[in-house]
């Protein structure tokens, strides 16, 4: 639940686009018959960028993006060898790892705007000698990743259920004791590093606050006022409608990057894999836990983006951002629960997501009104960097779905791959 990917966003997109750009000329107004040519052409693209990611190695993706104009580009591609499993559709619910960050800041937000809380007070306050030094780290040190707290899926108390191994139920505070077992990386808000226990501290708050659980604030504060029918905190393995199928190499395939530790998960075995999709993901906690649809998504950040969800000063909070890189004081920021970056086509916010089975990537643009989603069925190439030839097509196909958002032109070298 690292957010390699995303960040990948900014680089693969200027790479790509950065030869064409100086080149392409002024959008001139559309008529309807161009637009509607212009949109067959973008959906074909995006197409033939799904399934090259597909015969790169990829068991499924779906591609979703709008761009505010029109009818939403909506791609489901699959390696035949899945269809045993499940007909992967464009509406099919999945694991949504670290997006889920997004909706806990919101949920802490909300709070904030109500009063019940404050960015500035001290994680002690809140849960009191759960936290070594939680005086000096601040509920928005948490949601930024300056608390400098270790990060608990890097503890290997926690790989037996990554792997699917061990089903027990995690809770916020057993997920914030393990990472808060080891030394602090660095002194409170001097430093960025992404952590999850960061999150489960969080999510252990919310819960003290509100006497709610997590799949309460989440079904009552978000999903349900935003009609969104697929989307909740999974509380066990179970899916409530129909889902993608998520897919790792089983232990004969797996490319030799990957770590020895994780070569092995739970799951029946598919055609050289594993399918890990009944899997729970509750060890990813106030991290990672939700589960949603692209459809679902895109209303989620339109909805937050758009400031329906949060008043101006939470937004202005939300959007306040710390460099992802400290040698790149330009570069990519982090803000509360969301990523920016600017790339040749617009500057996004959005996050991604990964756990076994599925790697997550949602992106808006600054008020909500453009979205797009990406899902790839497999995610340890991602974690580990294991297959470069996956790699290369997924940063293709990522790099067209940013600028088909942003309504631009698809670059020359990602219709190339």
């Amino acid at each position: 639940m690292r957010p390699r990917w995303l960040c990948t966003v900014t680089a693969s997109a200027l790479a790509l686009s950065l030869s064409v750009a100086a080149a392409l000329p002024a959008a001139a107004a559309a008529t309807p018959s161009a637009a509607s040519s212009e949109a067959a052409a973008q959906r074909a693209q995006l197409q033939q960028l799904a399934r090259r990611l597909v015969e790169a190695g990829a068991p499924g993706v779906i591609v979703r993006v709008d761009d505010g104009r029109g009818r939403p580009v909506e791609i489901a591609a699959q390696a035949p060898w899945t269809r045993r499993d499940h007909l992967l559709k464009v509406g099919d619910e999945f694991r949504m790892g670290s997006n889920t960050k997004t909706m806990v800041a919101t949920l802490v937000l909300q709070l904030v705007a109500e009063g019940k809380l404050s960015l500035t007070d001290p994680v002690e306050k809140w849960l009191p000698g759960k936290v070594p030094g939680g005086r000096a780290i601040t509920l928005r040190m948490l949601l930024n990743h300056t608390s400098g707290l270790f990060d608990y899926t890097d503890d290997a108390a926690i790989r037996p259920s990554m792997l699917g191994k061990d089903r027990r139920r995690w809770t916020s505070a057993q997920l914030l004791a393990v990472g808060v077992k080891h030394d602090p990386l660095f002194a409170p808000g001097t430093k960025w590093s992404y952590s999850n226990t960061g999150y489960a501290a969080l999510g252990a708050v919310l819960e003290r606050v509100t006497g709610e659980g997590l799949a309460e604030l989440v079904r009552d504060r978000i999903a349900r006022p935003l009609g969104l029918r697929h989307t909740y905190y999974a509380t066990g393995s179970t899916w409530r409608g129909s889902h993608a199928h998520g897919y790792e190499r089983d232990a004969a395939h797996m490319p030799p990057s990957v770590p020895a530790e994780f070569r092995h998960l739970a799951g029946e075995r598919r055609n050289g894999h594993v399918d890990v999709s009944d899997n729970d993901p509750g060890w990813g906690g106030a991290a990672g836990a939700v589960v949603s649809t692209t459809q679902d998504w895109s209303r989620f950040h339109t909805a937050l983006l758009s400031g329906k969800l949060l008043p101006a000063a939470q937004m202005a909070q939300l959007r306040t951002t710390v460099p992802v890189d400290s040698r790149q004081p330009d570069g990519p920021g982090y803000g509360l629960g969301i990523q920016t970056g600017a790339t040749p086509c617009g500057t996004f916010w959005g996050h991604d997501g990964g756990m076994p089975g599925y790697l997550t990537t949602n992106l808006a643009d600054r008020t909500g009104s453009r979205t797009a989603t990406v899902l790839i069925a497999t995610e340890f190439w991602a974690e580990f960097e294991a297959d470069p030839k996956i790699a290369k097509a997924a940063q293709a196909l990522q790099s067209a779905v940013t600028c088909t958002m942003f309504g631009k032109p698809v670059p020359a070298a990602a219709q190339a791959g």
